[in-house]
């Protein structure tokens, strides 16, 4: 099928084709095909494609080199390279095995292809659907796009159910495609279409020869797993009581120090408690972020702290399509495209909370910077006030995630009577969002959170059931303890790095010269050097230094194997502190992230975790930060109180500079107007 592109028109490659028979809209990713098969049928794909070139040829012995010249496709030319420079002959399978560790990089420039094309969509997390072009086409005339992501698959219907002669290329595909064992997913299929399947399969030399290399090749690492991997290492726990990142609470620096000793995957064996296996690392990070959706799972860790809210099923906790779905349907919701929107009400909250300081005067700073935080968070994703209960909720949910998630509370300490008074709080919000999101109360407002969980609760009930609201609804709360305590970690590195501070109050000055900015004027090219900071900041003060998942399907990492059931913890943030990936971690350097360095290219940089986990409001947190903090610096000039402290980190249940911190506003350098 042909395509229309800003340069030329062109036939999709037999890959791109693939991917896009074996895409899934519902789970945003392929589907249900294991790794390895996945690998084989991609690389047979682009052996296929060669073959057709007339690059390569087959036979029932071997796979032999025809012309070695170049096609000019990234994806074909490095195989084509290392097939003509192999001095002997070897079949398909052969090839096919040795370049299945190639199919990422394949994959990953055939839907990066697809996306400039206008075909696909990417998004946040490694997900992928349909173009809204592609989407269009449906409705209306027909389009390059939506021939391209629509027609692949009609083509194919055709082939199968309408008893119509195949192309050659399309055969391959359907070669491909029944190898992986996907049809049932695609297709309604009756005994006389699987018959018709298996005809078409061996219509084409070429093709069948690659996909019984392929079907051949598939069953080779399942036996592999446990003969080959590596005896997990344990680490004495005097050498933990010993380290002095444990006793000043820097887990990252910890993690990282720990896999340069012990390797990518280590175990901590707490007395009284579950072994804990721990892997980090840029490897580590690297197969977590593009095949943990494969292996790995939330809602194992996750539950007992949702029910703790009346709860199941709740964002956090779901994984494949209804993740995938819950997450598009709530992305609008926190986009920095709706923060943009409203940030008329950030700075009026801003500076309504900072009306309150007195010069001179000090104040406790996570307490400070998290009521800073909510005195917009709350307004603008639910639309109340909600500072008279905020300190009673971020409190029972530090103290459910220490119990259920962190596990180092028993689970009597979450009975208290101090708790059960804390969570009644919980009730007085819920009915302050019922009574302020009535139709009549919400007319001519702007659409917040509330509304979109409140709608998506009316339209699917089943999926966003009303025992899930009050955990959702409290989201707001819990997003101004993470940020809050991320903006405290932010003014400290400010208000103790002079030179830095006058740059940012710089930047402060002229953005706000001409009155407030819109959304558009926090482009990374205007705040250059506090863009840079707060890159910076993440980086050495993750909030979440670590991910809990369960493993569900065993996997081999890094040559050491992960059991079924076992539960992983997988130190993202380690990488922060290792010098490889960022040279002198311990130095706040905010020039890493300049060119030629962009040290924070890659799965290294994971402040905001990795995979399809990954946090939903990047967008909306760095605009909300870099706010508040030319706020601050334009309005007012703050000190770390007392001046010669040194940083200790709380970092459970998640990381919040210690309580010991103090910050002073030393000098008010400009009113604040209404």
């Amino acid at each position: 099928m042909a395509v229309a592109d800003s340069t030329s028109t062109r036939q999709l490659s037999l890959s791109e084709e693939l991917l896009l028979m074996l895409l899934n809209e519902e789970s945003g990713y392929f589907h249900q095909v294991p790794g390895w098969r996945l690998n084989c049928a991609v690389v047979g794909a682009a052996l296929a494609e060669l073959s057709l070139m007339s690059r390569i040829d087959t036979d029932i012995e071997s796979l032999f080199l025809v012309d070695a010249a170049e096609t000019g496709d990234p994806t074909l030319d490095p195989i084509l390279e290392e097939i003509a420079s192999e001095p002997g002959r070897h079949n398909a399978q052969y090839w096919i095995e040795r370049l299945a560790p190639r199919a990422e990089s394949i994959i990953d420039l055939t839907l990066d292809r697809l996306v400039d094309m206008g075909i696909l969509d990417h998004h946040e997390g490694g997900f992928w659907t349909l173009a809204r072009a592609a989407r269009q086409g449906d409705m209306f005339e027909s389009s390059p796009e939506r021939s391209a992501a629509q027609f692949v698959k009609t083509r194919i219907g055709k082939a199968i159910f309408n008893n119509e002669i195949p192309d050659p290329r399309d055969v391959i595909i359907i070669c491909l495609v029944n190898t992986c064992d996907v049809f049932r997913f695609i297709f309604q299929l009756e005994e006389q279409d699987e018959e018709r399947i298996h005809f078409i399969c061996n219509m084409d030399l070429i093709g069948r020869s690659i996909a019984d290399a392929v079907s051949q090749s598939l069953a080779a690492p399942l036996l592999q797993h446990s003969a080959l991997s590596k005896k997990i290492p344990t680490v004495p726990l005097w050498r933990l009581l010993l380290n002095r990142h444990v006793r000043n609470g820097n887990f990252p620096a910890l993690f990282a120090q720990l896999t340069e000793e012990y390797g990518p995957v280590f175990m901590i064996r707490p007395p009284l408690v579950e072994p804990m296996i721990f892997v980090g690392g840029l490897e580590v990070n690297r197969w977590v972020h593009r095949s943990g959706r494969r292996y790995l799972r939330t809602r194992d860790y996750f539950a007992d702290f949702e029910k703790v809210y009346g709860a199941s099923g709740v964002l956090p906790s779901l994984d494949g399509a209804d993740h995938f779905r819950l997450r598009k349907s709530l992305g609008p919701g926190y986009s920095r495209g709706r923060l943009a929107g409203q940030l008329d009400q950030v700075y009026r909250h801003a500076r309504g909370y900072m009306a309150d300081w007195e010069v001179g005067e000090t104040y406790q700073a996570t307490e400070m910077c998290r009521r800073m935080i909510n005195a917009q968070l709350s307004p603008l994703l639910i639309s109340v006030d909600s500072q008279d209960v905020f300190a009673d909720l971020a409190r029972f949910k530090e103290r459910a995630l220490s119990v259920h998630v962190a596990k180092v509370l028993p689970k009597f300490m979450l009975r208290t009577p101090g708790m059960k008074r804390r969570m009644r709080s919980l009730d007085t919000l819920l009915n302050r969002v019922r009574i302020g999101h009535t139709p009549a109360q919400r007319a001519g407002c702007p659409r917040d959170l509330a509304d979109d969980l409140l709608g998506l609760h009316a339209t699917d009930p089943q999926f966003v059931p009303e025992s899930n609201l009050p955990f959702a609804l409290s989201a707001a709360l819990i997003a101004s303890v993470y940020l809050g305590d991320m903006f405290s970690f932010v003014l400290y590195a400010m208000a103790s790095k002079p030179e830095i501070y006058a740059k940012i109050r710089d930047e402060a000055d002229a953005l706000f010269a001409n009155g407030d900015p819109s959304g558009e004027a926090f482009r990374p090219r205007e705040i250059d050097v506090t863009h840079r900071f707060l890159m910076e900041c993440l980086r050495v003060y993750p909030i979440v230094p670590m991910s809990i998942r369960n493993v569900m399907n065993s996997c081999v990492v890094e040559g050491y194997e992960l059991p079924v059931g076992s539960r992983l913890h997988i130190a993202q943030t380690a990488t922060h502190y290792t010098e490889s990936v960022f040279p002198e971690p311990f130095k706040f350097d905010i020039d890493r992230y300049q060119p030629p360095r962009n040290e924070h290219r890659g799965p290294g940089y994971a402040p905001y975790g990795l995979g399809t986990h990954r946090c939903l409001g990047t967008g909306w947190v760095e605009l909300q930060l870099a706010a508040n903090v030319l706020m601050i610096a334009r309005h007012f000039d703050i000190e770390v109180s007392p001046p010669n402290f040194e940083l200790g980190f709380s970092p459970l249940p998640s990381s919040k500079p210690s309580k010991k911190l103090k910050f002073r506003i030393a000098k008010q350098r400009r009113e604040l107007t209404a």
